[in-house]
C-alpha cells in the first residue's frame, strides 16, 4: 500500500506531473498548467517538435526531451533516475491528456514504483469534450479509444462491444472512418451515433444521427481531422446472448489472459462462472 499526500512537503525525490494541453485551442491552456511547465526541471513530451510550438507560444523556456511509443522503455528509466535525483517532471502529450490513449502508463508505474509523487492536473479531453455536447447519455459511458487498425481484429473488439448498454467513445483516424462507421454497422446495427470533427478548432463540427446517416455524410464529404466516435449503448439486449458466444471455451479463456492480463488460473474461473461451467470442465477443455 502506498499513501500519497500530494501537496505535502516529503523527502527529497522529485515529482511528475502529468500535465493536459490543448486540443486544438491554445486558450483551453490552465494557469496552473502554464506555471507548472515553467517551474519543472524539465518536460518530458510525445513529439518535442510540437511542444515547443506551445512552449514559444506561452513564453517557457524549460528543457524538454523525448518519451514517446517507441523509446518509452529507455527514455523512461532515465526520466525515473531523474526523479529518484530530486527532479521535478512533468509530461505532455502532442494534445490533450497524458496517458489516455497517447504514452505515460509505463512511467507513471515507474515513478509509482519508487515511490515518487504522481501529480495530475485537469485539463483538456477529446473524449469528456465530445461527450457532453453529444446528446446521448453521460450518466454512464464506456471509452475505448483507438480501435485495431485491422478489419478482423477490429470487428472482434466491437463485437465484444455490443452488449455494453452505456455510451461508447472511440478515437479514429481520418482514412480509416469508413471502414469502422461499416463494421459498426455490421455489428450494431443502424444505432444512434455522434461524431466529433476537429474539437475546439475553427472547424469544430458535430454529426448527429444514425450510424447509416453517418456512413452516408462520410461518403459525400471530404474526411479531414481528427475524429472521436461516440456510439448508443446497447438498449435492447438479447437476454440469450452474451459477448462470448461467438468464442470457443480456449478463445474465451484467451480473452481474459491477453486482453485483461489474468493468470490461466484467474482465466478459467472467471470462464466457468460466465458459462456456469464446473471448473475442470473449463480446464479440460482448454489443456486438452
Amino acid at each position: 500500500m502506498n499513501e500519497q499526500k500530494s501537496f505535502v512537503e516529503e523527502g527529497e525525490k522529485g515529482v511528475l506531473y502529468i500535465v493536459p494541453t490543448p486540443i486544438g485551442n491554445l486558450q483551453d491552456m490552465t494557469f496552473r498548467a502554464v506555471d507548472t511547465l515553467r517551474t519543472v526541471h524539465f518536460i518530458a513530451a510525445e513529439d518535442t517538435r510540437q511542444t515547443k510550438k506551445l512552449l514559444n507560444h506561452f513564453d517557457i523556456h524549460t528543457p524538454l526531451v523525448s518519451y514517446h511509443e517507441h523509446n518509452k522503455e529507455a527514455s523512461g528509466e532515465k526520466i525515473v533516475a531523474a526523479l529518484l535525483e530530486g527532479k521535478h517532471v512533468a509530461l505532455v502529450s502532442d494534445a490533450g491528456t497524458p496517458t489516455i490513449s497517447d504514452p505515460g502508463y509505463e512511467l507513471v508505474k515507474g515513478a509509482l514504483n519508487v515511490n515518487c509523487k504522481v501529480i495530475p492536473l485537469p485539463g483538456a479531453n477529446a473524449a469528456v469534450t465530445a461527450l457532453t455536447a453529444s446528446g446521448l447519455p453521460t450518466n454512464h459511458f464506456y471509452f475505448y479509444g483507438f480501435l485495431p487498425r485491422h478489419k478482423k481484429e477490429k470487428k472482434k473488439e466491437l463485437e465484444q462491444l455490443k452488449h455494453i448498454k452505456d455510451t461508447l467513445i472511440f478515437y479514429e483516424a481520418p482514412h480509416r472512418l469508413q471502414e469502422t462507421l461499416a463494421i459498426m454497422h455490421h455489428v450494431f446495427g443502424n444505432r444512434k451515433m455522434v461524431v466529433a470533427r476537429e474539437l475546439t478548432k475553427r472547424f469544430e463540427q458535430f454529426i448527429r444521427g444514425t450510424i447509416e446517416e453517418v456512413m452516408h455524410w462520410a461518403e459525400h464529404h471530404e474526411v479531414r481531422g481528427e475524429f472521436c466516435l461516440l456510439v448508443e449503448g446497447n438498449h435492447m439486449p438479447d437476454e440469450q446472448s452474451v459477448w462470448w458466444d461467438d468464442l470457443t471455451i480456449v478463445e474465451h479463456v484467451n480473452y481474459y489472459i491477453e486482453a485483461k492480463q489474468y493468470t490461466s488460473k484467474e482465466a478459467i474461473k472467471q470462464v466457468a462462472k460466465d458459462r456456469q461451467l464446473p471448473k475442470r470442465d473449463v480446464y479440460d477443455a482448454y489443456h486438452k
